[in-house]
C-alpha cells in the first residue's frame, strides 16, 4: 500500500484548468478542488499527496488559488497540514512556487 496519493491534473481532471469559480466554467479551479484534490486530502489522513501539474500549457492565478488557496479557506485542513503533506511536481517552477504561496496566504 502506498504511502501517497497521486494527482496528474492533465490526465485525471483536464489538460485545460480554468477559471476560478464552477459557473466559470466546467474546468474550474473549484471544481478541481472540490472533486479531486480535497478529497484526496480528507479521505487519505496521514498520506501525501503528490499533484503533478506537468503536460499544461499554462495556468491562471485565479484557478491555483481557488484550488490550492481555496483549500484552506474551504475545508477543515491548516496550512501547516497541507504544506507538510503536498508535493507538486513537474510543471514550471514559478507554478510551484505560486501554489505554495496561495496556500501561505490563504
Amino acid at each position: 500500500m502506498s504511502n501517497h496519493v497521486q494527482i496528474h491534473i492533465a490526465k485525471d481532471f483536464s489538460e485545460y484548468p480554468a477559471g476560478r469559480y464552477k459557473e466559470h466554467g466546467p474546468n474550474s479551479g473549484e471544481r478541481f478542488r472540490d472533486e479531486i484534490l480535497a478529497p484526496a486530502f480528507l479521505n487519505n489522513p496521514g498520506k501525501n499527496v503528490h499533484v503533478n501539474i506537468g503536460d499544461i500549457l499554462g495556468y491562471g492565478s485565479s484557478f491555483l488559488e481557488e484550488a490550492f488557496g481555496g483549500l484552506i479557506r474551504e475545508y477543515d485542513l491548516t496550512k501547516e497540514d497541507v504544506l507538510a503533506r503536498l508535493e507538486i511536481k513537474n510543471g514550471l517552477k514559478s507554478d510551484r512556487l505560486r501554489i505554495i504561496d496561495f496556500i501561505q496566504e490563504a
